[in-house]
């Protein structure tokens, strides 16, 4: 790990911590709405680079020489990453921001203002928007079997305004109004720093994915508020790097998923979560495949990228190899 030298000494309000791999130009697009921020609060930024080999780290350099980088010689995983750039900041809060996300006006001067003013919140998110400007739910119930039978039955699908069977994803909430939740989506996270020295930083056996809803069922346990807080807001191009190799990003979420369930859940609950699961990819490779042979030309090389990712995550839960560190992606 190599880390460009800490600017000089000041007390800093806010850090905000950026993880990077093979995301150039939203990375760019990212620090240039960081740039753009006026506040009142003094801000660090903190690039952690995964190794990336499209000239991330040297775009950095180059061009904002404000921001503290530190490039990592192999991929480390987002949680990871994260905890070392946490392990570096120096302000009293810390935003963990994903390198695909632009920042739209005073967002960071709200989020910190609404979190000085309610001292009970441990974490806090803002409204997020996709490209199109359409919203995006970021808001989260905790893994729960109920929540997981909801998404193998398609309830959340049919159904997706109900609260009791809407699964994980909070669609029922129109995301317009403060709201407490069980968690929230990773892609920007304010986070008061005196809850984190309590409640501690990522836990790393979570390579990427589920390292949020770890976090925030930590904090929870710990009697932190996790709050959605809409009056500020970002834009989320959602899934940057995962899109580069999407079998192999389903099958580390998969390694999340169970690796979660076995730190917080039964023996009985983990061994039913697996069932559900297996169920799920299972039905649903064998519809995909019958829709396959009775649709348009022109659709089924979408579906054949559905039918290769149910395939891979069965063969990956059947094999048994979940427990596998996630260490693959380089």
């Amino acid at each position: 790990m190599i880390k460009d030298s800490l600017k000089e000494e000041q007390q800093i309000d806010l850090s905000v911590i950026i993880v990077n791999w093979n995301t150039k130009a939203l990375l760019v697009a990212c620090l240039d709405s960081l740039s753009a921020q006026k506040s009142t609060y003094k801000i660090e930024v903190i690039v952690v680079d995964n190794a990336s080999n499209d000239g991330s780290a040297e775009i950095v350099n180059e061009k904002y020489p404000h921001v503290i980088l530190i490039r990592n010689a192999t991929n480390l995983g987002f949680g990871k990453a994260n905890n070392i750039g946490m392990k570096q900041n120096r302000g009293q809060y810390i935003c963990l921001l994903n390198s695909d996300v632009r920042v739209l006006p005073d967002c960071f001067e709200r989020l910190v203002n609404f979190m000085e003013q309610n001292k009970s919140i441990g974490i806090s998110s803002p409204l997020t928007l996709s490209p199109n400007m359409r919203m995006q739910d970021t808001c989260r119930k905790l893994p729960t079997l109920w929540n997981n039978i909801c998404d193998l039955l398609y309830l959340n699908k049919l159904l997706p305004k109900s609260d009791l069977l809407s699964g994980e994803h909070m669609k029922f909430f129109d995301h317009r109004s403060i709201r407490k939740v069980e968690g929230l989506a990773g892609c920007c996270l304010m986070i008061r720093k005196a809850a984190l020295d309590q409640v501690g930083l990522f836990d790393e056996q979570f390579f990427i994915y589920f390292e949020e809803t770890d976090l925030c069922k930590r904090f929870g346990q710990a009697g932190w508020d996790i709050v959605f807080y809409p009056d500020a807001s970002i834009v989320h191009h959602h899934g940057a790097s995962s899109a580069k190799d999407p079998l192999r990003f389903s099958g580390e979420q998969i390694k999340s998923q169970v690796k979660y369930w076995k730190k917080h859940h039964s023996k009985i609950a983990v061994t039913t979560f697996l069932f559900i699961l297996l169920i799920q990819h299972g039905v649903r490779l064998i519809l995909r495949s019958i829709f396959y042979i009775f649709t348009k030309q022109e659709r089924r090389m979408e579906i054949a990228r559905q039918l290769s990712k149910h395939y891979a995550c069965l063969k990956l839960i059947l094999s048994g190899k979940y427990d596998d560190q996630g260490q693959s992606l380089g």
